[in-house]
This record gives structure tokens, sequence and C-alpha cells, in this order.
């Protein structure tokens, strides 16, 4: 797997979308009316709101190709840094410069006539399955545990001239309001959510200028650990992340990504003209065919075991699918509590308060519930990790709690099994603490940490091993 510089995730950014008033022209009622309590929403099933019509293959197009990270290093600049694109990590029907870029680089000229690169979405949100690189695919080998200014740093002893000085100057400063909050401790692991209050805490609420010094009390240093779910889920879906706190206009969420540079209601609501495109491509995804023989027998006894044991909860598949969109309360799925109650404490509501009072309030909703939703499960065999958190390296163990290893890593280089169904790991026999810090550090996932425990979801346990088998089987057709 080829590592991808470390600017910093621009994805699956926790907020509002743009004025009321844009809502209102798209032709849509507001969602949310008066409510004492918009900072939170009940566990159960997530009702569906309005969502604006987009066009699917115009939407692959801006989201390869659109600025919409609009800050970034000098083309020169890192010409001088990186090596030759491999042709493998070429997307399609991408233009200009970026034909020439990695999948998760786009390039633009600004206002002052300097060529810059950026990551986009795809740094988070596309991965490599064999020799292919699959948008949609959360990346679990994404790598976020080093510091992005050091890069910063790298960059700027490359750039020549006043006009690229500026250019990168803005994004260093960028770079460095939210270095603090986005490092994780383990390969894997999207500091996205972290990331989001940070740029929240430098923006201005009505205005969006960026304040260099923070405006509101900064989140924790420490991002509580997630691992990114893939894209093509999003059709199915009501409510975005994994304690639905992302209520309201999906595509408005999503624009947020660009809050890093975009200075201005303005410029986001340019990049909001495209935004309900993009959506209309996330929603259009389907995964990738499990690329191994099925045993089609075995799995039509496992279909029989789904539907009594996991339907309820994760939906129907097949001609007549059906998916129930339900957050499942932590005392009964019993996984790691701490995302969950992180996000519902209290302890961020002054970010809640943000969006409320940014023009985006009234369009969006950030109202996360106290447990997680039970995820489609269509491609579940190419999503490992398991768990919101990671914790669980295939689903063998998701299935079999006696497998879940205390320690562990992926092998190097990334390797399938289709057996286990998970990229290939090893167990170790002590945590973080045994290895020295560095590389090879980040690359241990130990459960005995806080928010990476590896407990819950354990109602196969009472199934047979047999029945077991016959699970997964059907799974690899989903």
């Amino acid at each position: 797997m080829t590592r991808k510089p470390l600017v910093y995730t621009v994805s699956a950014l926790l907020a509002g979308g743009l004025a009321a008033g844009l809502w209102a022209l798209a032709g849509l009622p507001l969602p949310f009316g008066p409510d004492p309590d918009r900072s939170r929403s009940p566990t159960g099933r997530v009702a569906e709101s309005p969502q604006r019509a987009g066009d699917p293959q115009a939407g692959y197009t801006a989201l390869v190709n659109q600025p919409y990270v609009s800050c970034g290093m000098p083309y020169s600049a890192y010409r001088r840094i990186a090596p030759e694109t491999d042709p493998a990590m070429l997307l399609p029907g991408r233009t200009g410069r970026n034909a020439e870029l990695p999948y998760f680089l786009t390039a633009h000229v600004n206002d002052a006539g300097v060529e810059v690169v950026s990551n986009n979405c795809l740094v988070c949100h596309a991965g490599r399955i064999g020799d292919e690189v699959v948008v949609g695919l959360g990346d679990a080998f994404a790598d976020f545990t080093t510091d992005p200014r050091q890069l910063v740093t790298q960059v700027g002893r490359y750039v020549q001239g006043p006009d690229e000085s500026a250019a990168w100057q803005l994004w260093a400063d960028r770079i460095d309001g939210i270095a603090p909050y986005i490092q994780t401790s383990t390969i894997g692991m999207n500091p996205a959510t972290n990331l989001s209050w940070a740029l929240m805490a430098h923006r201005d609420a009505r205005t969006m200028e960026w304040s260099q010094d923070p405006l509101l009390d900064p989140p924790q240093n420490t991002p509580v650990p997630l691992r990114t779910p893939p894209w093509w889920w999003m059709g199915k879906k009501n409510a975005m992340f994994y304690t639905t706190i992302g209520r309201g206009d999906h595509s408005r969420y999503m624009i947020f990504a660009s809050m890093l540079c975009a200075d201005s209601v303005e410029e986001l609501a340019e990049i909001d003209s495209y935004a309900p495109d993009i959506r209309a491509y996330l929603a259009d995804l389907t995964p990738p065919a499990y690329p191994y023989p099925i045993d089609r027998q075995l799995a039509a006894q496992g279909q029989d075991l789904f539907m009594s044991e996991c339907a309820s909860c994760h939906g129907t598949y097949g001609d007549t699918h059906s998916y129930p969109n339900r957050i499942v309360p932590l005392d009964e799925i019993g996984t790691d509590p701490l995302y969950a109650q992180t996000m519902t404490d209290g302890s961020l509501d002054r970010f809640y308060d943000w969006v409320d009072r940014s023009p985006h309030g009234g369009t969006v909703r950030a109202a996360p519930a106290e447990g997680y939703i039970a995820p489609p499960l269509d491609g579940i065999w190419a999503a490992a990790p398991y768990l919101h958190n990671g914790s669980v390296p295939n689903l063998a163990a998701l299935l079999d709690s006696r497998l879940r290893p205390t320690f562990w890593r992926h092998v190097t280089p990334q390797d399938y099994d289709p057996e286990a169904m998970g990229w290939r790991s090893e167990t170790l026999e002590a945590g973080k603490d045994s290895v020295p810090a560095g590389t090879e550090r980040a690359r241990v996932y130990d459960t005995t940490r806080p928010g990476y425990g590896n407990s819950g979801h354990t109602f196969a346990d009472r199934l047979s091993d047999t029945q077991r088998q016959a699970l997964l089987e059907y799974l690899k057709t989903l």
C-alpha cells in the first residue's frame, strides 16, 4: 500500500450546510423546527430527511476534479518532494493536471495564478483492493499518526516567489491551527470528528472567517478512535456517521470538507452548487463483488440464519431489500462506548451550538444518539476491520468473540484473508507499550486502551461453528 502525504483528512466533517434560505431555494421545507434539545437524538429508528436531487455522473466528475479544498502546497514545491505517480494510483475521468496526480490529490490554480495541490475526500474514502483503486472504500491503512506540520515544513523549503509563499503560508497557518487535534495513535484510525471541532473552533459561526487564535475551546488533543466506513452505505442511511450525528441535508455536511480553506459563506455557496451531485454519486455507489469462490449451497443456509438472527438490525438484501436505520443503545450492543458517550455527554455542546448559530442552522442538525447505528452490510467483506473503532480484524472474529485478539496488527504488504474475511493480521503478545515509538508502535492495535475496546456485538456467539461458517458464506454474497 502506497502511503499518502500527510496533509489532513478532509472527509466526514460534522458541520452544517449553508443557509436556511438556500434550503428554501431548493424547494424543501426546513426539517427542524424549535426544539429545546436539538443536540440529542433518541435511539431506535432514524427518520428520513429530504435530500436534494443530483446527477451521479456530474457528482463523480466534481468529486475527482473540483477544488473543494482550495488551499494547499504549490505544485512546483510538491514536485520537488513527490515521487513519480504510480499508474495504479490514477483514476479515470480526471482532467488537466489531476489526470497526472494520485487519486487523493487535486490541483487547481488559485486567484493569484499559483497552481496548488491539496488532498481531496479520497484521502480517506478510497483504497486499494489488489491493483484496483476502489472509490468509496474506507482506507483501513490511512496513516494519521505523524504531525502534518512536518510535511508543511518540508514543502516550505521549495517555495519560490511572493505568490507561492502566500499560498504556502495560508495552507501552513490552517494546518498549524488543526494539527494538535488530528494526530491518531494507530494507523487506520480517522481523526475527522476531532478535525471538525478544531475547524469550528477557528471559524466565526456567522461569516466563516478564520481566526488563527481559537474562538471556542478546542477539542481534546486525542481523537476518539474511528474506522472510516464505506461510502456505498450512504444511499441507505437516513443520517450520517456512527452516532447519526449528521441529520438533515447530507450534501451540506459533505461540503464542509472545504471548511479548512473556504473563508466565506459565498465560497461555500459555490461548492454547494455541485454538492448534491456528489451526494447523488455516493448514493448510487455499489460495492465491489467478493473476488473469491463462494459455496452457494452453504450461503443459502447462511441466508436463513441471517434472516432470523441479523436482519432486524441490518436489513434484508436482494431484489426486495430493506434497511431499518436502527440505532442500537449502548447497553444492547455492548461495544466500546467512548465515542457515543463523548458525543452525548455535553462536552461538545459548544460545537453543536456553533452549527445552530451559523448560517447552516435549520438545514442540518448535529444531534447524536447515545448508541451506534447498525450499518447496512453491502460489501461487508471489504469493510474490515470491524466495529466503529476497527477493533476486530475480521468477520470470523466478529461472529465469535473468542477469536478476537487483545493485541494485533495488519501484516505487510496488505493482503486479504478469504477464510477469516478481513485484511490479514497477526496476533501479538503485548500492546503498544512493548514497542518502541514510531511506525511499528503505530501499527499495533491495542484493545486495552480507551476507545479501542473489542467487546460487544456478541449475538452470534450462541451459534454453532457450522452455523457461523454458513453465515460467513452468505455475507460474501452481499
